[in-house]
Protein backbone atom coordinates (compact mmCIF):
# COMPACT_ATOMS: atom_id res chain seq x y z
CA UNK A 1 0.00 0.00 0.00
CA UNK A 2 1.52 3.24 -0.81
CA UNK A 3 1.17 5.76 1.95
CA UNK A 4 5.01 6.65 2.93
CA UNK A 5 6.30 10.02 2.01
CA UNK A 6 10.06 10.99 1.63
CA UNK A 7 11.48 13.90 2.80
CA UNK A 8 14.24 15.36 1.28
CA UNK A 9 15.39 13.61 -1.66
CA UNK A 10 19.16 14.89 -1.47
CA UNK A 11 22.04 12.67 -1.28
CA UNK A 12 20.99 10.26 0.89
CA UNK A 13 17.37 11.03 0.85
CA UNK A 14 16.90 9.62 -3.22
CA UNK A 15 18.02 6.13 -1.96
CA UNK A 16 15.39 5.82 0.70
CA UNK A 17 13.35 7.10 -2.13
CA UNK A 18 14.65 4.65 -4.61
CA UNK A 19 14.19 1.17 -2.47
CA UNK A 20 10.56 2.52 -0.30
CA UNK A 21 9.07 3.09 -4.40
CA UNK A 22 10.38 -0.66 -5.05
CA UNK A 23 9.01 -1.83 -1.92
CA UNK A 24 5.96 -0.63 -3.52
CA UNK A 25 4.85 1.81 -0.08
CA UNK A 26 5.88 5.50 -1.99
CA UNK A 27 3.09 7.67 -1.62
CA UNK A 28 5.09 11.41 -1.85
CA UNK A 29 8.26 12.84 -2.08
CA UNK A 30 9.27 16.25 -0.67
CA UNK A 31 11.89 18.49 -1.37
CA UNK A 32 12.57 22.26 -1.65
CA UNK A 33 14.96 22.37 -4.52
CA UNK A 34 12.75 22.83 -8.31
CA UNK A 35 16.30 20.93 -9.67
CA UNK A 36 15.01 17.74 -7.00
CA UNK A 37 11.81 17.82 -7.90
CA UNK A 38 12.07 17.75 -11.38
CA UNK A 39 14.57 15.04 -11.18
CA UNK A 40 12.50 13.09 -9.27
CA UNK A 41 9.28 13.69 -11.08
CA UNK A 42 11.17 11.93 -14.10
CA UNK A 43 12.31 9.00 -12.28
CA UNK A 44 8.86 8.59 -10.47
CA UNK A 45 5.78 9.48 -12.31
CA UNK A 46 3.53 7.72 -10.43
CA UNK A 47 4.78 9.11 -7.32
CA UNK A 48 3.31 12.85 -5.92
CA UNK A 49 6.62 15.63 -5.75
CA UNK A 50 5.65 18.15 -3.69
CA UNK A 51 8.20 21.34 -1.90
CA UNK A 52 5.90 22.45 1.44
CA UNK A 53 6.08 20.07 4.41
CA UNK A 54 2.89 20.85 5.08
CA UNK A 55 1.56 19.07 1.89
CA UNK A 56 2.81 15.74 3.56
CA UNK A 57 1.79 16.80 7.10
CA UNK A 58 -1.87 17.36 5.81
CA UNK A 59 -2.18 14.23 3.37
CA UNK A 60 -4.32 11.77 5.40
CA UNK A 61 -2.93 9.05 2.97
CA UNK A 62 0.32 9.48 4.27
CA UNK A 63 0.66 7.67 7.63
CA UNK A 64 4.48 7.76 7.86
CA UNK A 65 7.45 9.82 6.78
CA UNK A 66 10.54 8.81 5.98
CA UNK A 67 13.37 12.33 7.17
CA UNK A 68 16.52 12.86 5.06
CA UNK A 69 17.25 16.15 6.00
CA UNK A 70 19.98 17.83 7.84
CA UNK A 71 20.27 17.20 11.13
CA UNK A 72 19.47 20.30 12.97
CA UNK A 73 16.29 19.78 11.45
CA UNK A 74 15.43 16.51 12.66
CA UNK A 75 13.76 17.72 16.11
CA UNK A 76 11.54 19.92 14.55
CA UNK A 77 10.88 17.86 11.43
CA UNK A 78 10.16 15.05 13.35
CA UNK A 79 8.21 17.03 15.82
CA UNK A 80 5.79 17.99 13.63
CA UNK A 81 5.43 14.36 11.72
CA UNK A 82 4.39 12.82 15.15
CA UNK A 83 2.31 15.68 16.70
CA UNK A 84 -0.02 14.50 13.12
CA UNK A 85 -0.19 11.02 14.13
CA UNK A 86 2.25 9.72 11.92
CA UNK A 87 5.19 7.19 11.86
CA UNK A 88 9.00 8.32 11.52
CA UNK A 89 12.11 6.54 10.08
CA UNK A 90 14.62 9.76 11.15
CA UNK A 91 17.86 9.45 9.05
CA UNK A 92 21.06 9.30 11.77
CA UNK A 93 21.59 11.05 13.81
CA UNK A 94 18.53 11.27 15.47
CA UNK A 95 18.82 14.40 17.02
CA UNK A 96 21.61 16.52 17.68
CA UNK A 97 21.28 17.09 21.72
CA UNK A 98 19.75 14.10 23.83
CA UNK A 99 17.24 16.39 25.66
CA UNK A 100 15.34 16.89 22.25
CA UNK A 101 15.71 13.17 21.10
CA UNK A 102 14.02 11.87 24.34
CA UNK A 103 11.55 14.51 23.78
CA UNK A 104 10.73 12.66 20.49
CA UNK A 105 10.78 9.42 22.11
CA UNK A 106 7.82 10.28 24.52
CA UNK A 107 5.86 12.30 21.51
CA UNK A 108 6.13 8.68 19.59
CA UNK A 109 4.55 6.83 22.36
CA UNK A 110 1.93 9.10 23.56
CA UNK A 111 0.77 8.93 20.03
CA UNK A 112 1.55 5.43 19.95
CA UNK A 113 3.70 6.19 16.58
CA UNK A 114 6.93 3.91 15.43
CA UNK A 115 9.97 6.27 15.71
CA UNK A 116 12.96 4.15 13.84
CA UNK A 117 15.96 5.61 13.47
CA UNK A 118 18.70 4.52 10.20
CA UNK A 119 21.42 3.05 11.50
CA UNK A 120 21.55 0.86 8.50
CA UNK A 121 24.62 -1.51 9.58
CA UNK A 122 22.33 -3.14 12.04
CA UNK A 123 20.44 -4.47 8.83
CA UNK A 124 23.53 -5.51 6.53
CA UNK A 125 23.66 -9.14 6.41
CA UNK A 126 27.38 -9.79 6.90
CA UNK A 127 26.91 -7.90 10.72
CA UNK A 128 23.15 -10.01 11.10
CA UNK A 129 25.26 -12.97 10.53
CA UNK A 130 28.24 -11.75 12.48
CA UNK A 131 26.26 -10.72 15.81
CA UNK A 132 25.08 -14.41 15.04
CA UNK A 133 28.59 -15.87 15.56
CA UNK A 134 29.02 -13.86 18.59
CA UNK A 135 26.00 -14.47 20.52
CA UNK A 136 26.58 -18.21 19.71
CA UNK A 137 29.80 -18.30 20.84
CA UNK A 138 32.23 -18.42 18.22
CA UNK A 139 34.68 -15.92 19.09
CA UNK A 140 34.55 -16.23 22.81
CA UNK A 141 34.28 -13.81 25.35
CA UNK A 142 34.46 -10.40 23.18
CA UNK A 143 37.77 -8.23 24.22
CA UNK A 144 38.46 -5.73 21.68
CA UNK A 145 36.22 -3.99 18.99
CA UNK A 146 37.30 -1.31 16.08
CA UNK A 147 36.26 0.35 13.19
CA UNK A 148 37.99 2.64 10.23
CA UNK A 149 35.65 4.34 8.55
CA UNK A 150 37.82 6.00 5.54
CA UNK A 151 37.29 8.22 2.36
CA UNK A 152 38.17 10.99 0.42
CA UNK A 153 34.90 13.23 0.55
CA UNK A 154 32.27 13.68 0.80
CA UNK A 155 33.13 16.93 2.90
CA UNK A 156 30.72 18.78 4.81
CA UNK A 157 30.24 22.21 6.19
CA UNK A 158 26.97 21.30 8.22
CA UNK A 159 28.69 18.52 10.62
CA UNK A 160 32.61 17.24 11.82
CA UNK A 161 33.45 13.85 10.68
CA UNK A 162 32.32 12.55 13.43
CA UNK A 163 29.27 13.11 13.44
CA UNK A 164 28.87 11.67 9.56
CA UNK A 165 30.65 9.15 9.93
CA UNK A 166 30.59 7.63 13.24
CA UNK A 167 27.23 7.04 14.48
CA UNK A 168 26.98 3.49 12.38
CA UNK A 169 29.99 2.69 14.07
CA UNK A 170 29.05 3.49 17.47
CA UNK A 171 25.78 2.20 17.39
CA UNK A 172 27.07 -1.14 16.52
CA UNK A 173 29.78 -1.32 18.84
CA UNK A 174 26.80 -0.30 21.79
CA UNK A 175 25.18 -3.48 20.33
CA UNK A 176 27.66 -5.97 20.24
CA UNK A 177 29.50 -5.30 23.58
CA UNK A 178 26.14 -4.37 25.52
CA UNK A 179 27.42 -1.78 27.47
CA UNK A 180 27.93 1.81 27.87
CA UNK A 181 31.44 3.15 28.10
CA UNK A 182 32.88 4.50 31.38
CA UNK A 183 35.49 6.34 29.59
CA UNK A 184 35.29 7.99 26.44
CA UNK A 185 38.49 9.92 24.78
CA UNK A 186 38.33 11.63 21.42
CA UNK A 187 41.31 13.42 19.55
CA UNK A 188 41.15 14.70 16.01
CA UNK A 189 42.25 17.39 13.41
CA UNK A 190 41.03 20.16 11.35
CA UNK A 191 42.46 20.60 8.25
CA UNK A 192 40.18 21.76 5.52
CA UNK A 193 37.89 24.33 7.71
CA UNK A 194 39.24 25.46 11.28
CA UNK A 195 36.42 24.94 12.90
CA UNK A 196 35.25 21.23 11.31
CA UNK A 197 37.18 18.22 12.30
CA UNK A 198 38.46 16.12 9.13
CA UNK A 199 39.77 13.15 11.20
CA UNK A 200 38.79 11.84 14.44
CA UNK A 201 39.97 8.88 16.57
CA UNK A 202 38.29 7.52 19.25
CA UNK A 203 38.66 5.15 22.34
CA UNK A 204 36.47 3.68 24.37
CA UNK A 205 37.17 1.74 27.98
CA UNK A 206 34.08 -0.41 29.26
CA UNK A 207 33.70 -1.58 32.93
CA UNK A 208 33.85 -5.93 31.58
CA UNK A 209 37.45 -5.01 30.29
CA UNK A 210 36.40 -4.82 26.73
CA UNK A 211 38.32 -1.39 24.99
CA UNK A 212 37.27 -0.04 21.48
CA UNK A 213 38.44 2.47 18.72
CA UNK A 214 36.41 4.09 16.05
CA UNK A 215 38.64 6.23 13.56
CA UNK A 216 36.80 8.07 10.61
CA UNK A 217 38.49 10.20 8.08
CA UNK A 218 37.19 11.84 4.97
CA UNK A 219 40.69 12.89 4.52
CA UNK A 220 42.19 9.26 3.25
CA UNK A 221 43.55 8.17 -0.04
CA UNK A 222 41.07 5.04 -0.38
CA UNK A 223 37.87 3.66 1.14
CA UNK A 224 38.02 1.92 3.52
CA UNK A 225 35.07 0.52 5.39
CA UNK A 226 36.31 -2.17 8.06
CA UNK A 227 35.09 -4.03 11.69
CA UNK A 228 37.03 -5.98 13.63
CA UNK A 229 35.87 -8.04 16.78
CA UNK A 230 38.39 -10.12 18.82
CA UNK A 231 37.62 -12.68 21.28
CA UNK A 232 39.21 -14.77 23.52
CA UNK A 233 38.76 -17.62 21.19
CA UNK A 234 38.57 -15.85 17.58
CA UNK A 235 38.43 -12.69 15.38
CA UNK A 236 35.81 -11.50 13.13
CA UNK A 237 36.36 -9.14 10.55
CA UNK A 238 33.53 -7.49 8.12
CA UNK A 239 35.22 -5.60 5.18
CA UNK A 240 32.27 -3.77 4.00
CA UNK A 241 34.63 -2.87 0.90
CA UNK A 242 35.72 -7.24 -0.59
CA UNK A 243 33.09 -9.08 -2.56
CA UNK A 244 29.96 -10.28 -1.34
CA UNK A 245 31.34 -13.56 -1.15
CA UNK A 246 34.44 -12.24 0.78
CA UNK A 247 32.93 -9.59 3.35
CA UNK A 248 32.70 -11.37 6.16
CA UNK A 249 35.58 -14.32 7.68
CA UNK A 250 36.01 -15.92 11.00
CA UNK A 251 39.58 -16.52 11.87
CA UNK A 252 40.08 -18.94 14.61
CA UNK A 253 43.61 -18.07 16.18
CA UNK A 254 44.18 -17.88 19.43
CA UNK A 255 47.31 -16.80 21.58
CA UNK A 256 48.99 -19.97 23.07
CA UNK A 257 51.08 -19.77 26.23
CA UNK A 258 54.84 -21.94 25.60
CA UNK A 259 57.06 -21.14 28.22
CA UNK A 260 55.65 -18.63 29.67
CA UNK A 261 55.49 -16.43 26.21
CA UNK A 262 51.96 -15.86 24.24
CA UNK A 263 52.73 -17.55 21.06
CA UNK A 264 50.31 -16.80 17.94
CA UNK A 265 48.38 -19.91 16.54
CA UNK A 266 47.50 -18.87 13.37
CA UNK A 267 44.77 -20.60 11.11
CA UNK A 268 43.42 -19.83 7.51
CA UNK A 269 40.17 -17.53 7.17
CA UNK A 270 36.98 -18.73 7.08
CA UNK A 271 34.26 -16.50 4.59
CA UNK A 272 31.12 -16.70 6.17
CA UNK A 273 28.59 -17.16 3.27
CA UNK A 274 25.78 -14.89 2.82
CA UNK A 275 22.32 -14.66 1.44
CA UNK A 276 22.50 -11.40 -0.11
CA UNK A 277 19.94 -8.31 0.23
CA UNK A 278 20.13 -4.63 0.15
CA UNK A 279 20.93 -3.22 3.54
CA UNK A 280 18.93 -0.44 3.38
CA UNK A 281 16.06 -2.08 1.59
CA UNK A 282 15.99 -4.16 4.45
CA UNK A 283 15.94 -1.29 6.99
CA UNK A 284 13.06 -0.02 4.85
CA UNK A 285 11.35 -3.45 5.15
CA UNK A 286 12.02 -3.61 8.84
CA UNK A 287 10.40 0.28 9.11
CA UNK A 288 7.29 -0.44 7.15
CA UNK A 289 6.95 -3.90 9.31
CA UNK A 290 7.05 -2.34 12.10
CA UNK A 291 4.23 0.13 11.55
CA UNK A 292 2.24 -3.14 10.58
CA UNK A 293 2.86 -4.34 14.09
CA UNK A 294 5.06 -7.18 13.02
CA UNK A 295 8.25 -6.12 14.26
CA UNK A 296 9.81 -4.10 17.22
CA UNK A 297 12.82 -2.42 15.08
CA UNK A 298 16.20 -2.89 16.63
CA UNK A 299 16.87 0.45 15.52
CA UNK A 300 14.32 2.34 17.43
CA UNK A 301 14.07 5.33 19.32
CA UNK A 302 15.57 4.36 22.65
CA UNK A 303 18.70 2.78 20.84
CA UNK A 304 19.10 6.48 19.11
CA UNK A 305 19.48 8.21 22.42
CA UNK A 306 21.75 5.77 23.15
CA UNK A 307 24.15 6.10 20.55
CA UNK A 308 23.20 10.13 20.54
CA UNK A 309 24.55 10.67 24.27
CA UNK A 310 27.86 8.75 23.29
CA UNK A 311 28.26 10.82 19.82
CA UNK A 312 28.06 13.99 22.61
CA UNK A 313 30.71 12.80 24.99
CA UNK A 314 33.15 12.19 21.74
CA UNK A 315 32.01 15.52 20.95
CA UNK A 316 32.81 16.70 24.49
CA UNK A 317 35.91 15.16 24.00
CA UNK A 318 37.04 16.51 21.17
CA UNK A 319 36.43 20.04 22.48
CA UNK A 320 38.20 19.80 25.53
CA UNK A 321 40.79 17.49 25.16
CA UNK A 322 40.02 15.33 27.75
CA UNK A 323 38.66 12.28 28.63
CA UNK A 324 34.74 11.90 29.58
CA UNK A 325 34.03 9.55 32.70
CA UNK A 326 31.15 7.92 33.19
CA UNK A 327 29.05 5.60 35.63
CA UNK A 328 26.93 3.52 33.23
CA UNK A 329 24.78 2.05 35.29
CA UNK A 330 23.99 6.15 36.20
CA UNK A 331 24.48 7.48 32.27
CA UNK A 332 23.39 4.70 29.73
CA UNK A 333 20.70 3.73 30.87
CA UNK A 334 18.38 6.42 32.02
CA UNK A 335 15.41 5.98 30.87
CA UNK A 336 12.90 8.94 28.57
CA UNK A 337 10.64 8.74 31.44
CA UNK A 338 12.25 7.87 34.20
CA UNK A 339 15.25 7.19 36.06
CA UNK A 340 16.34 3.11 36.11
CA UNK A 341 19.16 1.58 37.10
CA UNK A 342 21.37 -1.07 35.64
CA UNK A 343 24.48 -2.86 37.18
CA UNK A 344 27.53 -2.67 34.47
CA UNK A 345 27.50 -6.42 34.91
CA UNK A 346 24.34 -6.90 33.65
CA UNK A 347 22.99 -6.50 29.88
CA UNK A 348 20.16 -4.93 28.21
CA UNK A 349 20.10 -6.10 24.79
CA UNK A 350 19.18 -2.95 22.30
CA UNK A 351 15.04 -2.96 21.60
CA UNK A 352 14.49 -4.08 25.17
CA UNK A 353 12.19 -1.29 26.95
CA UNK A 354 12.99 -0.94 31.23
CA UNK A 355 10.62 1.52 32.69
CA UNK A 356 10.45 4.05 35.55
CA UNK A 357 12.26 3.61 38.50
CA UNK A 358 13.46 -0.51 37.85
CA UNK A 359 16.58 -1.81 39.22
CA UNK A 360 18.29 -4.56 36.82
CA UNK A 361 21.19 -5.84 39.49
CA UNK A 362 24.30 -7.83 38.86
CA UNK A 363 24.96 -10.63 36.04
CA UNK A 364 21.17 -10.20 34.35
CA UNK A 365 20.67 -10.54 30.91
CA UNK A 366 17.34 -9.25 29.35
CA UNK A 367 16.43 -9.54 25.54
CA UNK A 368 16.04 -7.74 22.93
CA UNK A 369 11.94 -7.20 22.65
CA UNK A 370 11.38 -7.44 26.14
CA UNK A 371 9.13 -5.27 28.23
CA UNK A 372 9.69 -4.68 31.46
CA UNK A 373 7.60 -1.96 33.66
CA UNK A 374 8.19 0.69 36.31
CA UNK A 375 9.21 -0.23 39.49
CA UNK A 376 10.48 -3.79 39.01
CA UNK A 377 13.34 -4.98 40.83
CA UNK A 378 15.51 -8.09 38.79
CA UNK A 379 17.89 -9.79 41.24
CA UNK A 380 21.28 -11.05 40.52
CA UNK A 381 21.46 -13.74 37.30
CA UNK A 382 17.99 -13.15 36.44
CA UNK A 383 17.42 -13.73 32.32
CA UNK A 384 14.38 -12.25 30.73
CA UNK A 385 13.60 -13.52 26.97
CA UNK A 386 12.66 -11.98 24.19
CA UNK A 387 9.45 -10.60 23.79
CA UNK A 388 8.55 -11.60 27.72
CA UNK A 389 6.30 -8.61 29.14
CA UNK A 390 6.71 -7.94 32.93
CA UNK A 391 4.07 -5.45 34.82
CA UNK A 392 4.66 -2.88 37.17
CA UNK A 393 6.50 -3.58 40.57
CA UNK A 394 7.31 -6.96 39.48
CA UNK A 395 9.76 -8.44 41.99
CA UNK A 396 12.42 -11.50 40.42
CA UNK A 397 14.51 -12.72 43.21
CA UNK A 398 17.61 -13.97 42.22
CA UNK A 399 18.63 -17.06 39.37
CA UNK A 400 15.40 -16.94 37.61
CA UNK A 401 14.81 -17.97 34.12
CA UNK A 402 11.98 -15.95 32.37
CA UNK A 403 11.69 -17.72 29.13
CA UNK A 404 9.46 -16.62 25.94
CA UNK A 405 5.65 -16.83 25.93
CA UNK A 406 5.45 -16.44 29.88
CA UNK A 407 3.69 -13.13 31.18
CA UNK A 408 3.81 -11.63 34.16
CA UNK A 409 1.38 -9.08 35.73
CA UNK A 410 1.39 -5.82 38.20
CA UNK A 411 2.57 -6.62 41.90
CA UNK A 412 3.90 -10.47 41.04
CA UNK A 413 6.52 -12.02 43.05
CA UNK A 414 9.28 -14.73 42.01
CA UNK A 415 10.98 -16.56 44.39
CA UNK A 416 14.64 -17.17 44.56
CA UNK A 417 15.55 -20.27 42.15
CA UNK A 418 12.02 -20.77 41.13
CA UNK A 419 11.39 -22.20 37.24
CA UNK A 420 9.33 -21.74 33.94
CA UNK A 421 9.24 -23.98 31.61
CA UNK A 422 7.92 -23.87 27.88
CA UNK A 423 8.25 -26.84 25.85
CA UNK A 424 5.90 -29.58 27.37
CA UNK A 425 8.49 -32.79 26.16
CA UNK A 426 11.68 -30.95 25.16
CA UNK A 427 14.42 -32.56 23.38
CA UNK A 428 17.61 -31.65 22.90
CA UNK A 429 17.89 -32.98 19.40
CA UNK A 430 14.39 -31.99 18.30
CA UNK A 431 13.40 -28.29 17.33
CA UNK A 432 9.87 -27.58 19.27
CA UNK A 433 10.84 -23.61 19.57
CA UNK A 434 6.86 -23.84 17.08
CA UNK A 435 5.59 -25.15 20.43
CA UNK A 436 5.97 -23.03 23.12
CA UNK A 437 3.36 -22.53 25.68
CA UNK A 438 2.52 -19.72 26.98
CA UNK A 439 2.20 -19.16 30.91
CA UNK A 440 0.23 -15.79 32.66
CA UNK A 441 0.93 -15.22 36.41
CA UNK A 442 -1.88 -12.84 37.29
CA UNK A 443 -1.93 -9.49 39.40
CA UNK A 444 -0.40 -10.51 42.49
CA UNK A 445 0.64 -13.66 42.90
CA UNK A 446 3.59 -14.82 44.45
CA UNK A 447 5.91 -18.04 43.47
CA UNK A 448 7.93 -19.08 46.33
CA UNK A 449 11.59 -20.39 46.12
CA UNK A 450 12.76 -23.33 43.89
CA UNK A 451 8.70 -23.67 42.78
CA UNK A 452 8.10 -25.32 39.38
CA UNK A 453 5.41 -23.84 36.80
CA UNK A 454 5.08 -26.40 33.89
CA UNK A 455 3.98 -24.15 30.79
CA UNK A 456 0.48 -23.96 29.34
CA UNK A 457 -0.85 -22.94 32.87
CA UNK A 458 -2.02 -19.56 34.22
CA UNK A 459 -1.47 -18.61 38.12
CA UNK A 460 -4.64 -16.61 38.99
CA UNK A 461 -4.57 -13.42 41.21
CA UNK A 462 -3.47 -13.44 44.43
CA UNK A 463 -2.57 -16.80 44.80
CA UNK A 464 0.41 -18.01 46.42
CA UNK A 465 2.54 -20.86 45.20
CA UNK A 466 4.61 -22.63 48.21
CA UNK A 467 8.32 -23.18 48.06
CA UNK A 468 9.20 -26.32 46.20
CA UNK A 469 5.79 -26.69 44.96
CA UNK A 470 5.54 -28.45 41.31
CA UNK A 471 2.59 -26.55 39.56
CA UNK A 472 0.98 -29.26 37.09
CA UNK A 473 -2.04 -27.12 36.23
CA UNK A 474 -4.18 -24.14 36.76
CA UNK A 475 -4.25 -22.06 39.74
CA UNK A 476 -7.18 -20.27 40.96
CA UNK A 477 -7.12 -16.83 41.89
CA UNK A 478 -6.55 -16.60 45.75
CA UNK A 479 -5.43 -20.34 46.11
CA UNK A 480 -2.54 -21.38 48.74
CA UNK A 481 -1.09 -24.44 46.76
CA UNK A 482 2.00 -26.60 47.67
CA UNK A 483 3.14 -30.00 46.94
CA UNK A 484 4.70 -32.31 44.36
CA UNK A 485 2.39 -32.27 42.39
CA UNK A 486 0.97 -28.95 44.12
CA UNK A 487 -2.47 -29.59 45.31
CA UNK A 488 -4.94 -26.62 46.84
CA UNK A 489 -4.58 -26.38 50.56
CA UNK A 490 -6.99 -23.05 51.35
CA UNK A 491 -7.08 -19.70 50.58
CA UNK A 492 -5.02 -16.33 50.71
CA UNK A 493 -6.03 -13.24 51.52
CA UNK A 494 -4.42 -10.09 49.18
CA UNK A 495 -2.42 -9.42 52.23
CA UNK A 496 -0.86 -12.56 52.11
CA UNK A 497 -1.95 -14.14 55.39
CA UNK A 498 -4.12 -17.13 54.69
CA UNK A 499 -7.93 -17.61 55.28
CA UNK A 500 -9.91 -18.41 57.95
CA UNK A 501 -12.72 -20.14 57.21
CA UNK A 502 -16.14 -19.03 59.23
CA UNK A 503 -19.53 -20.44 58.86
CA UNK A 504 -20.63 -19.63 54.85
CA UNK A 505 -17.44 -16.81 54.18
CA UNK A 506 -13.91 -16.76 54.94
CA UNK A 507 -11.96 -13.75 56.51
CA UNK A 508 -8.19 -12.60 56.83
CA UNK A 509 -7.00 -12.98 60.54
CA UNK A 510 -5.04 -9.89 59.52
CA UNK A 511 -6.82 -7.18 57.49
CA UNK A 512 -10.08 -8.67 58.27
CA UNK A 513 -11.15 -8.57 54.96
CA UNK A 514 -13.75 -11.02 54.50
CA UNK A 515 -14.76 -13.18 51.24
CA UNK A 516 -17.34 -15.78 50.10
CA UNK A 517 -17.10 -18.89 47.87
CA UNK A 518 -19.03 -19.57 44.63
CA UNK A 519 -19.08 -22.12 42.23
CA UNK A 520 -17.60 -21.40 38.42
CA UNK A 521 -19.85 -23.39 36.61
CA UNK A 522 -18.06 -23.46 33.25
CA UNK A 523 -14.91 -24.61 34.36
CA UNK A 524 -15.52 -26.18 38.12
CA UNK A 525 -13.20 -24.04 39.31
CA UNK A 526 -13.51 -21.72 43.44
CA UNK A 527 -13.23 -18.10 43.02
CA UNK A 528 -13.21 -15.61 46.09
CA UNK A 529 -15.66 -12.77 46.29
CA UNK A 530 -15.63 -9.90 48.76
CA UNK A 531 -18.80 -9.81 50.76
CA UNK A 532 -18.01 -6.52 51.78
CA UNK A 533 -18.76 -4.96 48.13
CA UNK A 534 -20.31 -7.89 46.69
CA UNK A 535 -18.00 -7.49 43.97
CA UNK A 536 -15.31 -9.93 41.84
CA UNK A 537 -12.18 -9.34 44.50
CA UNK A 538 -9.93 -10.60 41.48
Amino acid sequence: MKNIAVLGAGYWGKNLVRNFHQLGALKAICDPNPQVQKAMKALYPDVAVVGDIQDILKDPHVIAVAVATPAETHFDVGQQVLQMGKHVFMEKPLCLRVEDAETLVRLARSQECQLMVGHVLHYHPAVIKMKELINSGEIGKVDYFYSNRLNLGKFRSEENILWSFAPHDISLMLSLVKQYPTVTHCMGGSYLSSSIADVTLCTFTFNSGVRGHIFVSWLHPTKEQKVVVVGNQGMIVFDDGALPERKLALYRHKVLWKNGQPTPDKNEPEFIPLLWTEPLQNECRTFLDSIAGKVRPITDGQEGIKTLRLLNDCQNSLSTGKPIENNPAQVADKAVHGERFVHPTAIVDTGAHIGKDTKIWHFCHVSSGATIGQGCSLGQNVFVGKDVKLGNNVKVQNNVSIYERVEIEDHAFLGPSMVFTNVMNPRSEVSRKHEYRKTLVKQGATIGANATVVCGHTIGAYAFIGAGAVVTKNVPDYALVYGNPARQNGWMCRCGEKLEQLKKNWRCPVCKLTYQESQQDKERLLVLQNTESNTLVS
